[in-house]
Parts: structure tokens; C-alpha cells; sequence
């Protein structure tokens, strides 16, 4: 791609839009914005711009768009796909200082919020209101609205209560061109043309700059159970999860972690009082949610009596609320805990869930066949699972280069089953040569044409999904 080259002259324009202090040219800081938390990729901006408000993106996007300059967004930096690299170099576009939640209608249940604002603060707001805003990644803590919007985000409480594109209402964008739009309206029904605002969710920052969010809100429950169950085979637990849901029981979190998922991040947050058996291969983290303790109980109860039809070994109840605190903890610390054993590729597979025991059978034979250790944990609730490819004791040239003949593999297994390839970090970079396993050329060509529509220069996230 021939994209224009950042001047001395462009850098006095942004200043003079932005204000000096909010560009960065700096070797530390073009390395900083340079990476996510994809592997150990590194791509570096020629400068990065921090706005504040829609019109100050609106000018930038102006004026990147006549000197055809690639801008890339980003929100935390937390993505696990490579979404948010600039991998052209250009502009980097940092999202950090749209930070506000600007108002919380209780009224209506929503809340209108910029997406600089960390998932779990805004969770905490709506909360204090009595309001629940559900989907909770495991970097919640860190992570910003924006990037989930971007990447249609979920989490454990997705198998209840859905996805981030169940609860965006309407966006405010800044596209391409600099032209500011609204794509929705701020009611829980709408029939009105092309619903634009879904097809911003998850587009991975490719066709605009999205400056404010309005999101519905539900009412908080008031109570929750929280039981770990161990087993001795993995598949049995797979096996388990669709039954659970078949007996009539609606878990509000049903997570999956093999045995060494769930050690490693004990002994990276210094768990020490986990009991395991040296025959146990996976556990089942299971939580059911509402205000009435009895019928929470009825359900726990009804969860276990399905549990032992899979040769569940123990099932450990959490009693009180720091308890409950530690085993969540310890489910949201896998991710960071596999990257500090290893170097490893994370493959964020999805099938349907009654699926997934075939699923996890087929990623451990393909693992052995391509030699490399794989290490499983995810929303089993959504039969989403994804795959850690730990790179151990494999050579650079085994790793670099032939690694991802195993990967293909796992990828056309779960097309088979029924899935697709990302079921919540995006294709962004690293998945983009898989996409033709998933979709046909018109398929993809209808994609392509609508990037076009949005984004007719190629300047907005360049080098990602295609």
C-alpha cells in the first residue's frame, strides 16, 4: 500500500489540533503504543495522537484522509489479535482520554459512556444504581469499552446474558472522511433501515473511530453460587456442560480449565490451598445468579446431580464472598499466567456446545501429530475454547514456520463442527490468513466491498482482518 508519508508539517497540523502535549514521537513511546498483549509483536507508529473529544478526531481523520495517512485506534492495548497494531506505521490513534461516563439513565436503563472508560469501573457505576452491565472480559480491570465494542467482547457471563452487541443501542463515529455520525437511536427496538450500529460492533476499528456508547442496562442481581467441580477426564467434563443446560439449569458463568490451566495461574497469583488430586484433569467453574437464594440453591443442587453422572470426583462450594473473589481471580489470571510460562499462540475457537468435547478431542490429536503442547481453557458455557499453543521445547524454525500448518488444522476441525474462528478476540492480524477456511470468496468480497463503502482510500486500521 502507498500510503503518505507523516511530514514535519503534518506533525505541526496534528499539534495544532490536539495540542502539543497530546503527540508523541518519542522512541519510548512509539514502543509502548507499538504493541498489545498478541505474542510479542511489536509494530511501530510514526506518532501517536491522544484526542479528546469526537471533533478533535473528526480533524485528525480530515487531515489523514487528504494526505493519506493510516490511522490505527487504540483502546488498553489488551487485545490478543494484533487489532490494535500499527502494523503500517502512520498514526496511531490512542483512545485513553475519551474517559467519561457521561450519564447513567436509570430511567431508561442505559448509560451513555465514552470508550476510554475500563469495563469494570463502568460496571461498578452502574452497580451503585442498581443496574448491570454483564459482559466482563477477563481483563475487565484493564481493558476499555471501546476495545470491547470493537472486538463484540464476552466473558463468563455471556452464556446467560449475551455478548457486547446485545447491549450497544447506538454509537457515536467519526468516519474515514471526518464526517461524525450517529448509527442508531437510543431505543431497545428498531426497524429503521440498515442496523449500522451492529455492523460497527466488532469491526475491529476498520471503518471509524467510535467516540461515545449507549448501552441498555439490566437490574443487578442480588445473589450468586459458586461451585468448582474436578474430573478426572477432560472430555467428560466437556461432556457435562451441555448437560447441565439440557437439565433445565441457565448458569450465569460455566468455565472450562485443564489441569495445567488452572496451576499455573494458581501459582502466578500464589494460590497455594487449591486442593487437586493427582487424577484430576480439568475442572468445571459453575455460577448461577438471580435474587432468590432458594431457587439458587435448587439449581446448584440440580448441577451437582448432573456433575456425578460424569465421574465428577469433588465439587467444592465457595461460602463466602471472598472465596467466590479468589476462584474468579484465578479463572481471569489463566490468560496472563500461560503468557509468563511460555511463549504461546492463542487460537479463540468456537463451537457449538454440545460440540466441544469433539472440539478438545481433535485439538489433542492434532497436537500430537504437529508436536506441541496444547493447554484449553474458555467459556465452556458457549462452547468457546480457546487454545494455547505453548511453544516449550519446539525449535524457532518448528515454531516460525510450521506451527501453523497445526493450526489450520484446528481451525478447519471447527468449521466442520459447526464453528467459526474467533469467538471473542477478533481476527485482527495474527487470524487474517485463516479467514478463507471460514468463508467463501464472495462471502469475503461482500466484507471487502463494505470496507470500501466506509473507507474508500484503505487509511482506517490497514493490514487487518483481510
Amino acid at each position: 500500500m502507498n500510503f503518505g508519508i507523516i511530514s514535519e508539517e503534518i506533525i505541526n497540523a496534528l499539534k495544532t489540533i490536539v495540542g502539543e502535549k497530546f503527540i508523541l514521537t518519542d522512541e519510548e513511546n512509539k514502543l509502548h503504543y507499538g504493541h498489545d498483549e498478541t505474542e510479542d509483536l511489536i509494530f511501530k507508529p510514526a506518532v501517536v495522537v491522544r484526542p479528546s473529544d469526537a471533533n478533535e478526531v473528526s480533524e485528525v481523520m480530515k487531515l489523514c484522509s487528504e494526505k493519506n495517512i493510516p490511522v490505527t485506534p487504540r483502546g488498553a492495548g489488551t487485545g490478543l489479535s494484533g487489532g490494535a497494531l500499527p502494523v503500517f506505521g502512520g498514526l496511531l490513534l490512542s483512545m485513553e482520554r475519551f474517559n467519561k461516563i457521561i450519564f447513567i439513565d436509570e430511567e431508561n436503563f442505559q448509560v451513555t459512556v465514552e470508550p476510554g472508560v475500563i469495563t469494570e469501573l463502568l460496571q461498578n457505576a452502574v452497580k451503585e444504581k442498581g443496574l448491570f452491565y454483564p459482559p466482563d472480559p477477563a481483563s475487565k480491570g484493564s481493558c476499555f469499552i471501546g476495545g470491547n465494542i470493537a472486538e463484540n467482547s464476552g466473558g463468563p457471563k455471556a452464556v446467560k446474558y449475551g455478548v457486547v452487541k446485545d447491549y450497544v443501542l447506538n454509537l457515536e463515529m467519526v468516519l474515514p472522511n471526518g464526517e461524525i455520525i450517529w448509527t442508531g437511536a437510543n431505543v431497545l427496538k428498531n426497524a429503521t433501515g440498515y442496523n449500522l450500529t451492529q455492523l460497527i460492533v466488532g469491526s475491529e476499528g476498520t471503518l471509524g473511530v467510535v467516540t461515545k456508547i449507549v448501552l441498555r442496562l439490566i437490574p443487578h442481581p442480588t445473589n450468586d453460587v459458586l461451585l468448582l467441580a474436578q474430573f478426572s477426564s477432560a472430555e467428560k467434563a466437556c461432556e457435562a456442560v451441555n448437560a447441565i443446560f439440557r437439565a433445565g439449569a441457565s448458569p450465569s458463568g460455566l468455565e472450562f480449565m485443564e489441569r495445567d490451566a488452572i496451576e499455573w495461574a494458581a501459582k502466578h497469583i500464589g494460590e497455594t490451598n487449591l486442593p487437586m488430586n493427582e487424577n484430576i484433569e480439568a475442572h468445571l467453574l459453575i455460577e448461577v445468579d438471580g435474587n432468590d437464594m432458594d431457587v439458587l440453591y435448587r439449581d446448584a443442587e440440580k448441577i451437582s446431580e448432573v456433575l456425578k453422572q460424569f465421574d465428577c470426583s469433588e465439587i467444592l462450594f465457595a461460602d463466602t464472598a471472598q472465596q467466590k473473589s479468589d476462584l474468579w481471580k484465578l479463572r481471569r489470571s489463566v490468560a496472563e499466567a500461560v503468557k509468563m510460562n511460555s511463549v504461546y499462540k492463542e487460537e479463540d475457537t468456537v463451537v457449538p456446545r454440545a460440540k466441544l468435547p469433539q472440539l478438545l478431542r481433535g485439538v489433542k490429536t492434532i497436537s500430537k501429530k504437529f508436536g506441541f503442547k496444547s493447554v484449553c481453557y474458555g467459556h465452556a458455557g458457549d462452547g468457546n475454547l480457546h487454545v494455547n499453543i505453548i511453544k516449550a521445547t519446539l525449535t524457532d524454525d518448528e515454531w516460525n514456520n510450521k506451527i501453523t500448518d497445526g493450526i489450520r488444522e484446528i481451525f478447519k476441525l471447527v468449521i466442520e463442527l459447526g464453528g467459526t474462528l474467533s469467538g471473542e478476540h477478533g481476527i485482527g492480524l495474527v487470524q487474517k490468513q485463516y479467514m478463507e477456511i471460514a468463508f467463501s470468496k464472495t462471502q469475503l468480497q461482500l466484507m471487502k466491498d463494505i470496507k470500501k463503502v466506509f473507507d474508500p482510500n484503505g487509511i482506517m486500521n490497514p493490514g487487518k482482518i483481510f
